[in-house]
């Protein structure tokens, strides 16, 4: 018998700025894909919900949460379950990809766009940065890319850089917390980041076939580091 989750079913075809967009759906599950790379679909989302949980659990709470990416809406929806985490911004630069997060993906997420606690921006995740407030935010969650190393449009580049980095730490306030979602490990960027950011540490996610997903995740001094549950690093 043929396994229907073998099967996608094309939801919406569109164009986006990163190129071509494909929401398909397989079995009862939905994905992302652009420029024929697969970006996440709405499987598992266990590293989606590390990036956020142990950026808020590192971070000053009732924080003010940054999300890079809203792709499925796991990451926002794990923010708005944690009780660390005060209100939530998203910046997603993909009109579609905030229109399906309204529609056919709302029920995987119980509807968290609509959410009084969330604001999405639809805007480059790199021009936000630019343009926002020093000291704005507590946590900037960076899931836009498969990683520094494996990006969905070159300008996402900047992001990783010492001029991106430098451009994090004065969007969060004292005690922030960087976090980065990577597809592999992401060792120069860890590195990269000790040059500005305390505490830099790196998580590893198993995943069913080939390296296990990272979270890399960096503290700016200026408060005491929250109290952290035994092996979080």
């Amino acid at each position: 018998m043929t396994d229907p989750d073998d099967h996608p079913v094309e939801v919406e075809r569109c164009a986006g700025l990163c190129g071509e967009l494909i929401l398909s759906k397989r079995g009862a599950h939905h994905e992302i894909v652009a420029n024929g790379t697969f970006l996440m679909d709405t499987r598992n989302g266990a590293s989606e919900r590390l990036l956020i949980t142990a950026a808020a659990e590192r971070m000053p709470p009732p924080g003010r949460m940054l999300i890079g990416g809203l792709g499925v809406g796991l990451s926002l929806a794990a923010a708005l379950a944690d009780p660390r985490v005060g209100e939530v911004h998203v910046v997603e630069r993909e009109p579609a990809v905030i229109r399906w997060n309204l529609g056919p993906l709302a029920a995987v997420h119980g509807d968290a766009v609509r959410d009084p606690r969330t604001v999405v921006h639809e805007a480059d995740i790199v021009d936000w940065l630019a343009g926002a407030e020093t000291a704005s935010v507590d946590a900037i969650c960076l899931d836009v890319d498969n990683g520094p190393d494996w990006l969905v449009t070159p300008g996402n580049g900047q992001l990783y850089t010492d001029d991106g980095i430098a451009t994090a730490a004065r969007v969060l306030a004292p005690g922030g917390v960087l976090a980065l979602w990577s597809a592999a490990r992401a060792d120069a960027f860890a590195a990269r980041l000790r040059t500005r950011f305390d505490h830099v540490t790196t998580l590893e996610i198993p995943v069913p076939r080939g390296e296990p997903d990272v979270v890399v995740l960096g503290r700016l001094t200026g408060v005491a580091a929250p109290v952290r549950r035994r092996g979080s690093g």
